[in-house]
């Protein structure tokens, strides 16, 4: 059955955060004169994101949007790279570069493609003034901007997937997930969802690339959003 509507998950899927923050830490470096190795900076920012939100789940746990996750960690990592000397305001535009992140060479027209034929949302943990954010400095041609936060979750808690659904107006079977992480389509799966994996093997850096996941695993095994397109008839 073809699906009706499609949800992205975005960091590392839609947009190539790695790259986009060696960027913003080499721009901080020409306006500042700090230095480091922002290759190991932006994996070890991103390492935290996981145990960062596994710290709000649970009973009594409060929850926090990614923003405030995002600042917590780089608070934590800015003594190992010896950023110490950034100001408060330095460090609020860095937390802000997860709102710049760029899009893979691909996204944009891969999406422009399947947007003629399928809704397009986001399913994001990250939190929506992050993702609107992203969308206008992305051009990001999102129907809607759906996020864990609107239901104080994150993926992958199965209300976070069936939120989706009901917010689109369609049944779980009828919503495919796209994501670049088998973790997130596994727990899309295991509520109903349809799913697509699309292949981005630099994700993590040269150095640890990811290998590709056998076609049948998914409903649809992608290279690129381009591939997702024509496969989906678009």
């Amino acid at each position: 059955m073809k699906p009706r509507a499609l949800v992205f998950d975005v960091f590392g899927t839609v947009v190539d955060w790695r790259t986009s923050l060696i960027r913003e830490g080499e721009l901080l470096q020409a306006a500042t004169g700090v230095q480091a190795d922002w290759g190991a900076f932006a994996n070890a920012w991103r390492a935290g994101y996981v145990p960062a939100m596994d710290r709000t789940r649970g009973a009594g746990a409060a929850w926090a949007n990614i923003d405030t996750l995002h600042r917590s960690i780089l608070e934590d990592i800015i003594p190992r790279f010896g950023l110490q000397s950034l100001t408060e305001a330095q460090r609020v535009h860095l937390n802000l570069a997860w709102h710049r992140l760029m899009p893979w060479p691909d996204t944009l027209a891969g999406m422009h493609r399947l947007k003629a034929r399928f809704p397009l949302a986001s399913l994001s943990n990250g939190n929506i003034s992050l993702l609107v954010n992203m969308a206008r400095n992305a051009g990001l041609p999102w129907c809607a901007v759906l996020s864990g936060e609107l239901v104080q979750r994150y993926k992958p808690d199965p209300e976070v997937y069936l939120m989706a659904a009901r917010l689109l107006g369609v049944a779980p079977g009828e919503l495919m997930m796209v994501a670049a992480h088998t973790a997130d389509l596994d727990a899309a799966r295991a509520t109903g969802l349809q799913t697509a994996y699309v292949h981005r093997p630099t994700e993590y850096g040269p150095a640890r690339l990811k290998p590709p996941v056998a076609q049948g695993s998914y409903e649809v095994v992608a290279e690129s959003f381009l591939d997702l397109a024509s496969q989906l008839s678009c």
